[in-house]
Order: C-alpha cells, then sequence, then structure tokens
C-alpha cells in the first residue's frame, strides 16, 4: 500500500475470535497527528461502498478500494474485511483486482448475493473493460469451507452483462442484490444512464448466469445523472422491526426503491408514489443494505465521505468511511423508514453520564462533563409543553436545508432552537449545532425543523460547511422528542425522533479536538424545554485490523 503523508505504525495484538480460531491481526495505527481519524467507524484508508453480507456466521463487507492513494484511481479493487459483530473488523487480502480484459481497468461496485439450496454467495460487480465500457461479471468463493471467504474466482462466462441499447456505456454499472419471483427467476437491477435520463433497469435469469434485459425500465428519472447504487428490497407494513428476506413478496410486506442520484449526491428512496424522501439528510451517499439472517433484521450502511479538500486527504493518506450499520424498518405510520445505529455498537460504551429533570431556560448551556466528547455517544429526550405556542410557519414552497442555514442554533425562536452544541470549543468559538425547533403550520399540525449546522464547526476557512436540515410534521399532542448523536472525532451522526430523521455531518475543528472537545445541552428558545433524561458514553475504540496469521486453538 503506497501511503502519502506521514508513516503508519502497526503494532501486533492477539485478538480470539468466538469461532474458536485464535487469529493473530496487527492493528492500523495512525500517527499521533490525525485528529480526524475516527476510532469506532468502519475506516480502510479509501473506501466506496459495495455488497454486505452475512453468512455462516460471519458479516462480510466489500468495498472500492484504491491500494495507491488516497484519492480515486484507475485501478479500483474490492477490498474485504469480516466481523462477527459489525463493530469490530479485520481487513483481509483484496477480494477482486482487475486481472482480465472484462474488468482490466478496475472493479467497481456490485452486490452480494446468496443462492438458496446450494447456499453459496455470489457477487456481481461491475467491471471496466479494456475498451473502458462498463461491464457485468460474476465471482464466486474458490472455498466455501472457508468462513471469511478470502479467495474469489471469477466466472468463466464474464461479462454477463454489456450495455444494452439506450444506455451509455460508460454509464452502467452497481448491480443490486438480486432477488427471485415467484416464477423462480432472478432479478436484478443495474444503474444507467441516458443523456439526462438516469435509468435502473431490469435483468432477469433462470440460472444466474444468462440475463435478459427488460426493454421497459425499472425506474426513470430527469436530470439526476446516474442513478447508481440502486437497491430494492421489502420491509413488512404492520410496523414491525424485524426485517425480511429479499425475495420475499405477499401483502405483508411493501418494497423499498433507493437510488443514488450522482448529481445530487444524496440518497433518495420510494415508498409507494413518495419521491423525496432521504434516507440521511446529511453526508450519506452509495448506501446498500442486506438481511441478517441471524438476528432477522434489515442493515444499511452508508459511504460518508469528507468535506475538506483533496490536498487534505493526500496528506492524511485516507479518504471516506462508513456509517455506523442501520437498522432499518418502516414506520407503523407507512409513510417513512426508520433507522436506528446497531446495537452492537453498545459494546462499546464505557463510563456513563446521566442528567434527569434539568430545565432549561432561554439562553442555556448545560456541559456534559465527565466524558470525552470527541468520541461518545449521547442520547437525550427533551419535554415540551404548549407547541400551541409555537410561531406559525406556512410549509408551502419550505427549503429546509436553507432555512436551518437562516435558522442559526444561536437565533432565538419560541420553541427552539434546543438539542446539542457536539464537537465544542470551551469558549465555543468552535461547535457544530444539532437542534430543533418547532413551528405550527396549521391549526392541530405542527412541524419540527431538524438542524445540523457546521458554519462554526472549524476555525478553518478551506471546508465544506454546508448546513443540512429537514422537516417533519410531529404528532400535535407530542410531549417529548428525542436525538441521539454518535461523535467520533470528525464525523456525527444524528439519529432524530427516534430515528424517523437522520443527519450525519463531517466537521474538521482546530480547537475541540480529542480532550479538549466538550459537548453542552442547549436551549435559546424563549419557552423553556426540560431535559426529560439524557445519558452519554465515552465510547472505546473499535478492534479494526490486519489478518496477520491463523492458527487452530
Amino acid at each position: 500500500m503506497k501511503i502519502i503523508g506521514e508513516l503508519l505504525l502497526f503494532v501486533i495484538v492477539s485478538f480470539l475470535l468466538n469461532s474458536g480460531y485464535g487469529i493473530e491481526i496487527s492493528k492500523y495505527r495512525v500517527p499521533e497527528k490525525q485528529p480526524y481519524r475516527t476510532s469506532y467507524h468502519f475506516q480502510p484508508q479509501q473506501n466506496w461502498m459495495n455488497g454486505p453480507m452475512y453468512y455462516k456466521g460471519v458479516y462480510h463487507l466489500f468495498y472500492q478500494h484504491n491500494p495507491e492513494a488516497a484519492t480515486f484511481g484507475d485501478k479500483i479493487v474490492w477490498g474485504h474485511s469480516v466481523s462477527y459483530d459489525l463493530i469490530n473488523w479485520i481487513h483481509l487480502n483484496n477480494a477482486i483486482d482487475p486481472s482480465e480484459p472484462y474488468d482490466i481497468n478496475s472493479c467497481w461496485s456490485g452486490s452480494a448475493t446468496i443462492i438458496p439450496g446450494k447456499e453459496q454467495p455470489v457477487i456481481l460487480y461491475t467491471g471496466i473493460d479494456d475498451k473502458r465500457h462498463q461491464v457485468q461479471n460474476i465471482a464466486m468463493p474458490k472455498n466455501l469451507s472457508d468462513p471469511f471467504l478470502r479467495e474469489w474466482v471469477k466466472h468463466s462466462q464474464n461479462p454477463v452483462m454489456t450495455p444494452p441499447s439506450g444506455v451509455e456505456v460508460d454509464n452502467f454499472r452497481d448491480p443490486s442484490t438480486a432477488w427471485q419471483g415467484k416464477d423462480g427467476k432472478w432479478r436484478v437491477v443495474i444503474g444507467a444512464q441516458n443523456g439526462d435520463e438516469g435509468k435502473a433497469i431490469l435483468y432477469q435469469s433462470e440460472d444466474f448466469v444468462n440475463w435478459t434485459v427488460d426493454p421497459n425500465p425499472f425506474y426513470a428519472s430527469d436530470n439526476t445523472g446516474v442513478c447508481e447504487c440502486p437497491d430494492f428490497f421489502p420491509v413488512f407494513i404492520n410496523g414491525s422491526t424485524n426485517g425480511v428476506d429479499t425475495s420475499v413478496q405477499n401483502p405483508s410486506v411493501r418494497h423499498v426503491l433507493k437510488i443514488s442520484y450522482l448529481r445530487k449526491q444524496h440518497d433518495y428512496y420510494f415508498l409507494g408514489t413518495s419521491s423525496d424522501l432521504r434516507y440521511d439528510y446529511g453526508k450519506f451517499y452509495a448506501s446498500k443494505s442486506f438481511f441478517d439472517h441471524a438476528k432477522n433484521r434489515r442493515m444499511l450502511w452508508g459511504w460518508v465521505n469528507e468535506s475538506d479538500s483533496t490536498q487534505d486527504d493526500i496528506e492524511k493518506g485516507w479518504a471516506g468511511l462508513q456509517s455506523i450499520p442501520r437498522q432499518v424498518w418502516l414506520d407503523k405510520s407507512g409513510k417513512r423508514l426508520v433507522q436506528w445505529p446497531t446495537e452492537e455498537v453498545e459494546k462499546l460504551r464505557d463510563k456513563q453520564i446521566s442528567i434527569t429533570g434539568e430545565k432549561l431556560v432561554h439562553g442555556s448551556n448545560l456541559e456534559v462533563s465527565g466524558i470525552t466528547a470527541s468520541q461518545a455517544d449521547v442520547e437525550v429526550l427533551f419535554e415540551l409543553s404548549e407547541l400551541e405556542n409555537a410561531e406559525f410557519l406556512d410549509l408551502n414552497g419550505v427549503d429546509p436545508q436553507l432555512l436551518c442555514s437562516q435558522e442559526y442554533a444561536s437565533s432565538r425562536g419560541i420553541i427552539g432552537p434546543f438539542g446539542l452544541l457536539a464537537l465544542a470549543s470551551k469558549d465555543l468559538k468552535e461547535h457544530t449545532a444539532i437542534f430543533f425547533r418547532i413551528y405550527r403550520a396549521a391549526p392541530n399540525r405542527y412541524a419540527c425543523l431538524m438542524c445540523s449546522d457546521q458554519s462554526r464547526s472549524s476555525l478553518r476557512h478551506d471546508l465544506d460547511k454546508t448546513t443540512y436540515g429537514t422537516i417533519f410534521d410531529i404528532d400535535p399532542y407530542l410531549k417529548k422528542i428525542s436525538l441521539r448523536s454518535l461523535i467520533d472525532h470528525s464525523i456525527i451522526e444524528s439519529f432524530g425522533d427516534e430515528g424517523r430523521v437522520c443527519i450525519t455531518s463531517r466537521v474538521y475543528p482546530s480547537l475541540a479536538i480529542d480532550k479538549d472537545a466538550h459537548l453542552y445541552v442547549f436551549n435559546n428558545g424563549s419557552q423553556s424545554v426540560v431535559i426529560s433524561k439524557l445519558n452519554a458514553w465515552n465510547m472505546k475504540e473499535a478492534e479494526i485490523g490486519h489478518e496477520g496469521n491463523i492458527s487452530y486453538t
């Protein structure tokens, strides 16, 4: 691996896994001058999202990786890491490298599918061929008895799909996880583009090798660029948090179609006729879900890129990371998905601080002291009263992101702004504000604006400090609203209203670093709010390292 910038340090640690294998890994260490390197998020040197899966007791994460530098390159490979708990990871050798005419110029994104009966995983991936056309290929494990599936073999009939008529040859990529219809045929959708029209193209196959294109697009959009990384999966409609296998089709489920729009760099999902829903209203792209058979849940990952410059990436020697895996299900209302951090992340919780019954009057800034605020998990439940006092807002034509950029956390409203000041310096010259503000939209209709304001996140000027936000209806009889934030040095993942709304931010403070970072709860609304309960934890560092040698113990 070529590392640009300071040298990386490696130490050997012993790591005993529950499988009965004693595995020695070289744990990845970064130089001391790396204040933005995360501690419990999955983070190779460079990555884009590919196909996660669960197979025979092991979670696998495949990701696009440039082994030569911390920028996108001409020889992208499929990195491969494994885990028993979705939090602690072992980096293995690459799963797929460019080697054949159909992928000689890079192995781009794709998905993993497990064939029932045979219980055989199959990878569908996009290869950049010797003509620089994008084609779809298959790879299978060399040895199914290897629990880590270290080696993969490319199929002799590759490529199995080439750009069809009406699709640009250099914009045909990212096959989804396949699903099997009631007729026994496999189906997969692939992202594509033709001029200004983005498309998701449907293919069918009886044997997973010979594929036929459907002449009608599965989905089409205008002026969005390529419909990248399409995902299609079922969710229960009865409010259950359980997940559903990708091939399930019956009246108890509804299907979700997710598209990553290249030009917008956002992920949108569709439930029936809805067209403006997003997984995350901040930095969260090229996401991928999979069904976890072991715990009967649908899990979701997203790629979170940087907000500093390419030159910063080169000097750091790395760029990009994955969100914490999220469990996802359909809200009881049937109108949106709910996301919540995987329960395994709670294993990293260490020292805990609790606050209950604290009243926050206008102008309050209450410090949550006693934890390492640069590496924390905080959950707070705010108690509200007298929603009828909220200021009026006409929701027609409202741009929530613009509204968030105008309604700073320091501005005065009636019910809000109130929330958290994360990665804050002691003097508050630096802070990222994650906050709510309540509005009255009509008689007996109320809306909540949720914002993540990065405008004061750093004294540095060479950063993207875009403020993110969204607005959503709330129950007019609502008395409490929750906020959870996972804080990890340069990333803040926030989950509002029990996970119905999510915003992820990347920030790069110059003062609020490591032990100099602080965490505050605040209220700048004229109406008081009460901290019904707050729990905050130090988060331990996840074990993320490179496989050394394996021996039976």
